[in-house]
């Protein structure tokens, strides 16, 4: 048997990244029980998902009904073929403000055409197994730009919220709010009582009485109150004529070169959003059922979801975190749960399609106002803004951004940011300074430690410097600058990379620069501690024998420089 220090871990398998959890929950074993468990939580989150995905639609700019196929075909494929045991996909409320803003720029049409070509980007990113560099970016990014979305989110809502008749409804954030501003005269106060009612039973529900479908019930109350007293209030009916009992036909959207061309960084920003968004919603409910998702087999679900949402008709489709933490808590077994989701969101088009012309604007905006509140990440935004002025700036600006220019550029923007600052701190982080052996006699009972050694503290001949921290470009100036300056004051000098986890390319130049200057000084240079890795990328730089030498510790180093001095 291979001793654990000397195992090595064998990268994984093709097969072990890209196999569908749907086929690995049944190679484990199906049971009547799990079936019926996943039944009930299918039929659970499509209660759930059945008003959210019509209001989220609607929100979007389009047709109610394009966010039930949403729900039905992308959810469906989203648990077949997804890396997740209990992801459920659908349209998604942080897909509100991107997807406004492509369908007033270049139409429905145009919509299904980013929607597609994101599909066929998260499906690459997939394939090309970079679903784990998505993890890379920066938490207040993070909570930045979704807070951003959220502030957006609500912004679009206050139309229906107020009952307003808007002459127009602009995408950009400033024209929004100067449409709702002129439309102000013609505020509904039905209709505001009817979103406040709304709001008010989600929030009520959701605290005195969780185990209801809050979101549900509150939709149903408000179409009942409008519909029995004739509340001059807007609904689905007078504005869209209803919603289809079944699914449409696939069919391609018009391509054309300028088209792809116009849509194509709605498509970048929707497969953007959409990485982030799944897999932040998959590793929510691995933190909830201590499982582990499969991050490239998601993202190329995602990709494959996409297109054929765009097929069918549907928007951007993508995991959702609160649906799949209502799956994850109504005792879903495995990604069947997700699929029973979207062929009861069918049938319940099926079914109750006329009932839904009766259900009030106002009380799908007021779904959104909690849905936008929820989305807020209120304790981490407060935590950034007060505990680090480096984490505050990137969030800030990232909100900043997202809500006046958008996500694309706040996501740049926020990412190169929180790199310089991560760069800003590695560099502080590393650092050099002068060894000098331990006092025994300060610590009488540590075992092992070595004696104190005045001739080595003293030592006129050979200086001792630990360098320590992650060495590259951003600290090979500073810890350069004092190495320079020691160089040449000693006959030898050993300097220790134990503690250095990581050298670039810069780093080791610098230490070739001081190995030469070594030389010309007569100054011996050795370097103790450095691991194999550190020790390639110096010799790669010319930092090698026999001008320079490797030894395992200071001690050894100390020999060597004594010496190598005595016999010269």
């Amino acid at each position: 048997m291979v001793p654990a220090s000397t195992q090595r871990l064998e990268p994984p398998r093709a097969a072990d990244l890209f196999t569908p959890k749907l086929i690995t929950v049944l190679r484990e074993g199906y049971s009547l029980s799990d079936l019926r468990a996943d039944v009930i939580a299918g039929l659970t989150v499509a209660i759930v998902a059945l008003p959210l995905s019509m209001a989220i639609a609607i929100a979007s700019g389009v047709t109610p009904e394009r966010g039930l196929y949403t729900a039905a075909v992308g959810g469906f494929l989203i648990s077949a073929l997804g890396g997740s045991r209990f992801q459920i996909g659908g349209p998604a409320a942080a897909f509100t403000v991107l997807v406004a803003g492509c369908v007033a720029r270049n139409g429905v049409d145009g919509l299904f055409l980013a929607t597609l070509m994101a599909g066929a980007f998260l499906l690459l990113i997939g394939v090309l197994r970079l679903g784990s560099y998505v993890k890379f970016i920066p938490y207040p990014v993070t909570v930045g730009f979704i807070s951003g979305i959220a502030v957006i989110l609500f912004i679009g809502q206050i139309g229906d919220l107020l009952g307003l008749h808007m002459a127009s409804n602009p995408a950009d954030i400033v024209p929004k709010l100067e449409a709702i501003g002129a439309a102000l005269p013609t505020l509904n106060s039905a209709a505001v009582g009817v979103s406040i009612g709304t709001v008010l039973v989600i929030v009520g529900l959701r605290r005195y009485a969780p185990q209801f479908p809050g979101i549900l019930i509150a939709v149903v109350l408000g179409a009942l109150v409008v519909a029995l007293l004739k509340l001059p209030v807007e609904t689905i009916g007078t504005r869209f004529g209803g919603i289809p009992n079944s699914l449409p036909a696939p069919h391609l959207p018009a391509i054309s070169v300028e088209k792809v061309m116009a849509v194509l960084p709605d498509a970048v920003s929707f497969a953007l959003l959409g990485a982030i968004e799944s897999l932040l919603s998959a590793m929510v409910a691995d933190g909830m059922t201590g499982r582990r998702h499969r991050s490239n087999m998601e993202l190329v679900a995602q990709g494959i979801a996409n297109m054929a949402s765009a097929l069918f008709g549907g928007i951007c489709a993508t995991g959702t975190v609160a649906r799949t933490a209502t799956n994850v808590r109504s005792g879903a077994r495995s990604p069947l749960a997700g699929m029973f989701h979207a062929v009861f969101v069918v049938l319940f088009m099926v079914v109750a399609a006329p009932l839904a012309s009766f259900i009030p604007l106002a009380g799908l905006a007021g779904v959104l106002a909690v849905v936008a509140w929820n989305m807020i990440e209120k304790p981490a935004f407060a935590a950034l803004v007060r505990t680090s002025w480096g984490d505050a700036m990137v969030l800030l600006i990232t909100f900043g951004l997202t809500v006046v220019l958008g996500l694309t550029p706040a996501i740049i923007v926020g990412f190169a940011l929180g790199a310089l600052l991560f760069l800003h701190r590695m560099a502080q982080s590393a650092g050099v300074e002068v060894h000098v052996p331990p006092i025994a006699e300060d610590e009488p009972d540590e075992p092992g430690r070595p004696r104190y050694d005045p001739a080595a503290s003293t030592d006129p001949d050979v200086a001792v410097y630990r360098i320590t921290g992650a060495f590259f470009f951003g600290a090979a100036a500073s810890v350069g600058a004092v190495l320079d300056r020691i160089a040449d004051r000693h006959k030898a000098l050993v300097l220790d990379f134990s503690a250095v986890p990581f050298i670039d390319s810069t780093a080791a130049n610098t230490i070739e620069g001081i190995a030469r200057k070594a030389r010309r000084s007569g100054v011996r240079l050795l370097i103790s501690g450095a691991g194999a890795t550190t020790a390639a990328t110096l010799a790669a730089h010319g930092v090698r024998a026999p001008e320079v030498q490797y030894v395992a510790s200071i001690d050894a180093g100390l020999s060597a420089a004594h010496a190598a001095i005595a016999a010269a």
